[in-house]
């Protein structure tokens, strides 16, 4: 089962996008709600309790939400830093890429839900080989919808 964890419910959108690619692959997957910094001890508890394989952490501003759970366990987090209202999603992003040495987070663009969903999939990919199946499925659609456009594409 894989976790997704929003800092704060305002990043319930990027969430949706998490969630949609993860049901596409019939993934197991829970939600939740954990403020690094406001619900520290929630967040702790959960870490330490649950049987998740992986974490999908994002959250905007500050963004610490993927690097302190990547502190608090040696399981697999990906960050996706999330569009804010002052940079961009620039502080964001830089907040959940530039971890120090020794505490990985995998980060995606800016809002890629759809991309973290799918990094978490590959993971999983590498021992089942079904799994790994559909995401070769869904990679040659990606290209056929390519080929599609551009044979429909009238310039």
């Amino acid at each position: 089962m894989i976790s997704v964890i929003m800092g704060s419910a305002s990043d319930k959108a990027i969430g949706e996008k998490v969630v949609k690619i993860l049901k596409e692959f019939d993934i197991p997957y829970e939600v939740k709600v954990i403020s690094a910094h406001r619900a520290l001890k929630v967040l702790q508890d959960y870490v330490a309790t649950t049987d998740n394989k992986i974490f999908i952490a994002m959250a905007g501003k500050a963004a610490h939400l993927a690097g302190v759970i990547a502190g608090m366990t040696v399981k697999p987090v990906i960050g996706i830093p999330v569009k804010s209202s002052t940079m961009d999603g620039l502080d964001s992003l830089l907040s959940t890429v530039q971890m120090p040495k020794g505490i990985p987070v995998a980060t995606v663009a800016i809002d890629g839900g759809e991309n973290a969903a799918l990094v978490a999939i590959s993971m999983l990919a590498i021992e089942d080989p079904a799994l790994r199946e559909k995401l070769e499925a869904y990679r040659e659609k990606l290209e056929a919808d390519v080929v599609q456009a551009d044979k429909d594409l009238d310039l």
